[in-house]
């Protein structure tokens, strides 16, 4: 049997062909809640969700939020109860509702797909925040408590974020929150009778020790004054610690 070349290292100096003699498999999400400071990722549930759900998106009144998602938005509760019922059936995309922890109330959804377990590898996506759980402290633990379930309990190398090319938005957030772009797919999917080419980025097991460290020093409470405003952005402590 022909043997495989010996490792070559890619451009971010990572070694490619790396032997895993030990890899088994990661293990795939219970839809066990996530609680953090000031929000609760848990297991979409439309008897509990939907109808705060509903309500929180319709303070987007122009629809934004669902310009660069496969659907929305809805006209009517039902119709949104519908698509609900639709996805909570589904293990992958596997749903969850962002809760505040305050109020209770649920403000956002989020999902993870593209779950191989087999190859340590899984998405967050189909991201919506409503208006206001947008720019909150809440909106960033959200995705830190997801990563940090997807790495430190489920044993996941791979932690993947894929958009739009044309949402800039998505493309700065994935960046804010230590993904590293990783390249263009042309003409990828066809979404609302438009063509899309997205955008990857990942977090892999490597870099997640860093990531981790930023996302605890900005989320702890000393980073934020009486008002609530940040004192470092999570981009001034990365530089910090690149130093």
């Amino acid at each position: 049997m022909h043997e495989p070349d010996a490792p070559r290292r890619n451009e971010l100096g990572q070694t490619i062909g790396e032997a895993l003699p030990e890899w088994s498999s990661a293990r795939r999400p219970s839809g066990a809640a996530l609680d953090g400071r000031t929000c609760r990722v848990e297991r979409l549930d439309v008897a509990r969700h939907a109808r705060a759900l509903f309500d929180a998106f319709a303070a987007d009144a122009d629809g934004a939020l669902w310009t660069y998602l496969p659907v929305g938005p809805f006209a009517n509760v039902i119709e949104f109860d519908r698509w609900l019922e639709q996805v909570v059936a589904r293990e992958d995309p596997l749903y969850y509702a962002i809760c505040e922890r305050a109020a209770g109330d649920a403000v956002g959804l989020t999902s993870y797909l593209r779950i191989q377990p087999e190859h340590g590898s899984i998405e967050v996506g189909h991201i919506a925040y409503a208006p206001r759980l947008q720019r909150t402290v809440g909106a960033t633990e959200a995705m830190y408590l997801m990563m940090r379930y997807a790495f430190d309990d489920l044993g996941y190398r791979r932690y993947e974020w894929k958009c739009d090319a044309l949402n800039q938005a998505s493309m700065r957030a994935a960046e804010r929150l230590g993904f590293v772009y990783e390249g263009l797919f042309r003409q990828a999917v066809i979404y609302k009778k438009r063509n899309r080419d997205t955008a990857w980025f990942a977090v892999i097991d490597k870099d997640w020790p860093d990531v981790k460290r930023v996302f605890e020093a900005w989320l702890d409470e000393s980073n934020f004054d009486e008002t609530g405003i940040q004192r470092r952005s999570l981009s001034d402590i990365r530089a910090e610690k690149s130093e």
